[in-house]
């Protein structure tokens, strides 16, 4: 089976986790200092902290967004997001007590419409979340203006948190997601193109906020202290359990030599696919801009009679899956149900097939025939 997701593992991971182990030292400590670092420098942007996963990092962010703006006495805060996505994304605004406020899709795309996203900022927006689907940016810059007017209308800049957990490798007008004044955050998941077993990585638009998320992803203590200071000091804001320990540094370390190379080559089956599934009936792809890189994560078109065109590539040894189930269908939301007829207009067709580094020439020549043949 040519499956959708493998673990990528650096061969000498399992060496420095034993060098960990057999430290002394397990915790958060100074391998994800240095894991850090190299996250600076790979992104060349120095505002970021490493978290126990991508959705401690969302928690966080919309943690840190809820208690920087207060909302009027009689209104209710919301968060404005999108309901295709992993409910890692969502479940974070349920768990800081805020409300969603589903927003629309790109049919083209499967990001947030930013149209229907400008329609539905008002005073008790507290933050908006934005997924890179399957790691294809957002267009940030018609969002960097919707922000700004906004502002002009309402008096305040909402908080944007950009999900990049399909997205590490990912560029918008050359710059890596996480430099274009938004907060970002990524995930080392096991099957990501960067994996340190688990894990994660806020980035933050400035040095005041990277400071205050170090010392809340440790229950709001400043490990920088030394042990007989920190057990007597004042914790003004309480935080959480969020950090990251130097074993899952330490995996994340080994792998980052490795996933440049995987990305290229998540892109190079990607762009293979755009060209040689072109025009075959029943099969629409997604748009790509000449502005934006995607990580290519995966690779999602959109398929009639979807159930018939997964049974068919499995009948062929090829893995093919939504991957999401739109978010907003589930019990736990209902109260938030929301018109959504662009989501409506595809939710059905929504379909990924392998693209990763894994993939050979052979076998993407392979999922190309039979999708040709026709299902």
């Amino acid at each position: 089976m040519i499956t959708l997701f493998k673990v990528a593992m650096n061969e000498n991971a399992g060496k420095s986790v034993s060098d960990v182990l057999q430290s002394g030292f397990i915790g958060q400590g100074p391998r994800v200092e240095e894991f850090e670092q190299a996250l600076r420098d790979r992104l060349g942007h120095p505002h970021l902290v490493t978290v126990n996963s991508a959705t401690s990092g969302l928690h966080l962010a919309l943690h840190m967004a809820a208690k920087t703006r207060p909302t009027p006495a009689d209104a209710t805060a919301e968060v404005l997001t999108t309901p295709l996505t992993c409910t890692a994304t969502n479940w974070p605004i349920l768990a800081n007590g805020l409300r969603i406020r589903w927003v629309d899709i790109d049919p083209t795309t499967l990001n947030i419409d930013i149209d229907d996203l400008a329609r539905k900022i008002s005073p008790r927006t507290r933050a908006i979340m934005v997924v890179h689907w399957a790691g294809y940016p957002v267009d940030l810059d018609r969002l960097a203006d919707v922000l700004e007017e906004a502002e002009q209308r309402l008096g305040f800049r909402p908080a944007v948190i950009e999900d990049c957990a399909h997205a590490w490798g990912a560029t918008f007008q050359g710059l890596p997601l996480g430099r274009h004044g938004n907060i970002a955050v990524y995930s080392f998941q096991a099957i990501k193109h960067l994996t340190s077993g688990d894990g994660g990585l806020v980035v933050f638009p400035d040095q005041q906020s990277a400071d205050r998320a170090r010392l809340l992803r440790w229950f709001g203590i400043d490990r920088t202290r030394s042990d007989s200071f920190r057990c007597a000091e004042d914790i003004p804001e309480y935080g959480f359990k969020f950090h990251m320990n130097d074993i899952n540094a330490a995996i994340g370390l080994a792998n980052l030599g490795d996933v440049d190379g995987h990305v290229a080559r998540h892109r190079e089956n990607a762009a293979y696919f755009d060209t040689h599934l072109q025009g075959v009936p029943g099969v629409t792809l997604l748009d790509r801009k000449p502005d934006r890189e995607s990580a290519a994560w995966l690779y999602t078109l959109l398929a009639e009679r979807r159930s018939d065109f997964i049974a068919r590539l499995a009948a062929r040894n090829i893995a093919a899956s939504p991957v999401h189930q739109r978010n907003d269908v589930h019990g736990c939301v209902s109260e938030y149900g929301a018109s959504l007829p662009m989501l409506d207009s595809v939710a059905d067709r929504i379909v990924s097939i392998p693209c990763g580094w894994w993939v050979t020439n052979a076998e993407r020549e392979h999922i190309v025939d039979v999708i040709r043949e026709g299902w």
